[in-house]
């Protein structure tokens, strides 16, 4: 979805009616013919939940707790983190040559890898035909930063060595997924196929959001100079959910929102009245079908004519002081770059947005990765260090979580030909790398250990379900709580495998 128009759910729901099964349809049917039964599961809250379906239905408690989408007793608990900023790097990036450096690795550069290493474990199709699986050791140069000593990159990440101390690396993510889609849905969904909500859809319908002129859930794309692998809106979609929790995309050309803007000839009145005339006709359409996604579908429209009155003032960055627009470096004057999405998500999450997530594309470096992965470190070494340190100066890192990461990571032996300056790494993810920050997350550590190969995990593993579980956990929610009753079962981020909050992190 751009922005907040109303678009067609998955799992084959009509987009005019939202039928998900055949059961559902007799039972619309049902309702059609019997008003009495129709106003009864509309009492009972029927498919959104009574809460949800009042708070939508009701326009005169929009700004409340329950008109933001939150859901009674929820957060469970107090939260450590009032907003999450979660910056994913599309196309899974080296862990090998960014921050699980082996000093041993130098030993072993253009060696095959041991069989005693690789187990039998799968590979993708791209190097099951390799006849040979050469060793690469990172083609950089690393150092040891931060009081404890954290190596990094100190060729590609010199301003990420400057904030170790503040954040919280774990060297231990895995997933079975290895290739790019099924790896993005499953750890932005907590499954590797299509249709379910994704995680800033779970955040906005069990917390909602703080500002009643902002979504809970906003979206910010950008563009690496490597090979860019697809994004579907479905990452940031809400499935099964009510469509008003999906994320809002926000776009770098022209509106920031389709329909933001008034159109030619129309002032804000006038757009008021052509809403409310829209709203009557959705009403009636509600009261004939009993469809909660047509108040969903109001509450878009709905929302769209509010953010009117913040999303302008907060994409215009022109008033920022030259000193925070230098924390996040050159590139945050040009649009659509990572480091201005950046410093947008901090202005965002100022005016009560809950959850931002910034996507930037171009990690997959199947070849030439030692040039490659420069370019890309370059996009955003300097803004994430600025988002951090602006957090910080802004006093509001402690109740901000930050998370940085890709959907896996890559393979310790070389893609294609191994020259002396020139190799590439396939799909790895049975381990790589992910760093949290802020909302009561621990500073300065180091979380896991992987084998001297970097390719299996030996110690303190953390699976992306986990993951969710402790983004989740940080703020005020237990991952078992958060559900959704759909096709007989109680869904969850986390699913009905075992996932738990990671502990050792938590400060």
């Amino acid at each position: 979805m751009d922005g907040c128009r109303p678009t067609p759910v998955e799992h084959g729901r009509s987009p005019d009616t939202g039928l998900d099964d055949p059961f559902n349809l007799i039972t619309s049917k049902k309702m059609q013919n019997d008003p009495t039964r129709r106003r009864f599961l509309l009492t009972t809250g029927h498919g959104m939940g009574a809460a949800a379906l009042s708070s939508l239905w009701n326009p005169g408690i929009i700004g409340s707790a329950q008109a933001a989408g939150g859901l009674p007793g929820f957060p469970n608990f107090a939260p450590k983190a009032k907003r999450a900023i979660y910056l994913f790097f599309s196309g899974g990036p080296s862990h090998i040559d960014t921050f699980d450096y082996k000093p041993a690795l130098r030993e072993i550069h253009g060696k095959e890898l041991p069989d005693s290493v690789r187990q039998g474990q799968r590979i993708t199709g791209m190097t099951s035909g390799q006849k040979s699986f050469p060793c690469v050791a990172p083609m950089f140069e690393f150092e040891r930063f931060g009081k404890h000593g954290t190596w990094v990159n100190k060729d590609l990440l010199p301003h990420t060595a400057s904030i170790v101390d503040d954040i919280t690396i774990i060297k231990t993510m895995n997933t079975e997924a290895v290739n790019h889609d099924p790896a993005i849905t499953f750890i932005n969904t907590g499954v590797q196929q299509q249709g379910k909500p994704s995680m800033g859809s779970w955040l906005s319908y069990g917390l909602g959001s703080e500002n009643e002129n902002m979504p809970a859930y906003i979206v910010m794309i950008s563009r690496g100079r490597g090979q860019l692998q697809a994004l579907y809106d479905r990452l940031w979609g809400s499935g099964f959910l009510p469509s008003s929790h999906q994320g809002v995309k926000l776009r770098s050309n022209g509106e920031p929102v389709l329909y933001l803007n008034n159109p030619p000839g129309i002032d804000r009145e006038a757009r008021r009245e052509l809403l409310d005339g829209l709203k009557e006709l959705n009403n009636g359409t509600f009261q004939k079908f009993a469809d909660p996604e047509t108040q969903s579908r109001i509450e878009q429209y709905e929302m769209a004519f509010r953010m009117q009155a913040e999303v302008p003032d907060l994409m215009d960055i022109s008033k920022e002081p030259q000193h925070v627009k230098d924390l996040y470096g050159p590139a945050v004057e040009k649009p659509g770059s990572f480091a201005r999405n950046c410093l947008l998500a901090r202005r965002m999450a100022e005016k009560g947005v809950r959850f931002l997530q910034l996507f930037h594309r171009g990690w997959d470096q199947h070849g030439s990765l030692p040039s490659k992965l420069r370019q890309q470190c370059e996009d955003i070494d300097q803004p994430c260090a600025g988002l951090i340190k602006d957090l910080k100066e802004r006093g509001m890192f402690d109740d901000t979580l930050v998370i940085c990461g890709g959907e896996f990571g890559r393979t310790i032996y070389s893609q294609g030909k191994l020259t002396k300056d020139n190799h590439g790494r396939d799909h790895h993810g049975r381990c790589f790398t992910t760093w949290m920050a802020g909302g009561g997350i621990k500073q300065g550590y180091e979380h896991g250990e992987t084998d001297d190969h970097s390719y299996n995990i030996v110690k303190d593993p953390v699976h992306i379900r986990d993951l969710n579980a402790t983004i989740l956990n940080q703020l005020g929610i237990h991952h078992e709580k958060l559900t959704f009753r759909y096709q007989g079962l109680d869904q969850r981020l986390t699913g009905v495998e075992e996932a738990r909050v990671v502990k050792e992190i938590l400060a």
